[in-house]
């Protein structure tokens, strides 16, 4: 009796109706969290018109500066590749950091292109931010900008409202690649509670103000515009200012008349008063 007894629990073991205490437990791992970063599109400043060109034949711009900055809970990392020299732009892949795991790769979220002008020649990441300005009252822009993309990195520390994961010192300070337009590789990127900023009229930094009619303007910068980079919030990607143009003797005129971070619609009806103020030209 004890032998069939023994045989009859053999049996179901091997079954599997009865479990077995000498088999390892094993779990499926907890997925990996994405720590994914919030590009934070800051509102245009340093407005500057400027008269361009030469005797007879001159124009005016308006410049300012962006800035950008990550809120999120991981870095904006961007790694571009590209197969051959021969090939002129690298593919940018997103690397995203994961906690306990692996970085996470989101391919192809953008192109790397080796910038040549006075200012700098470097690889830039394409169509990182685009500024336009717009009639107020209408969706379509009168003007948008030419900027040939960015040279990521962490050119500036938040001061207020510092987040959690923002590292003691800044990661990215390389130059992407400066006077290296053979490489077949770089990366570049934000890290959370930094910045990357242009300062006015550099490459790329302004609008033209010729031809415009006089009226008021909405000035939009906007972030990830294409939305390929993966990140937190999206609801933060465009800033505006509120401005009225009038030319006097062929000269242009420029007030702020409001300034709307976290929105690119500062045509829009609002309750808060405004402290309007002339941007003066130079040249």
């Amino acid at each position: 009796m004890r032998r069939a007894h023994v045989t009859a629990l053999l049996a179901l073991l091997a079954a599997g109706a009865l479990p077995a205490a000498a088999s390892p437990i094993t779990r499926a791992p907890a997925p990996a969290s994405l720590r994914l970063p919030d590009l934070e599109q800051e509102k245009p400043t340093q407005l500057q018109i400027t008269r361009v060109g030469g005797p007879g034949r001159h124009g005016y711009r308006l410049g300012f500066r962006s800035a950008v900055r990550n809120i999120g809970r991981g870095p904006l990392i961007i790694e571009g590749r590209r197969p051959d020299a021969g090939t002129p732009e690298m593919t940018a892949d997103q690397l995203i950091d994961r906690a306990g795991a692996p970085r996470e790769t989101v391919a192809d979220v953008g192109r790397l292109r080796f910038v040549v002008s006075p200012d700098h020649r470097h690889w830039h990441l394409l169509g990182f931010e685009r500024y336009e300005l717009r009639p107020a009252g209408r969706r379509a822009a009168s003007v948008r900008d030419r900027k040939t993309g960015f040279c990521l990195g962490d050119r500036y520390a938040m001061v207020e409202h510092v987040p959690p994961a923002a590292p003691p010192v800044s990661v990215y300070t390389g130059a992407c690649g400066l006077g290296e337009p053979g490489l077949l590789g770089v990366e570049e990127g934000i890290s959370v509670g930094y910045g990357d900023d242009y300062a006015a009229n550099l490459e790329g930094q302004y609008l033209p103000l010729t031809g415009l009619g006089s009226g008021r303007y909405v000035l939009v910068h906007r972030v990830n515009a294409d939305r390929r980079v993966r990140e937190l919030d999206r609801g933060n990607d465009a800033a505006s200012l509120l401005l009225a143009l009038r030319w006097r003797h062929g000269t242009p005129e420029v007030r702020v008349l409001r300034s709307c971070p976290g929105s690119d619609r500062c045509d829009r009806p609002s309750r808060a008063g405004g402290r309007t103020r002339s941007i003066p030209t130079i040249g």
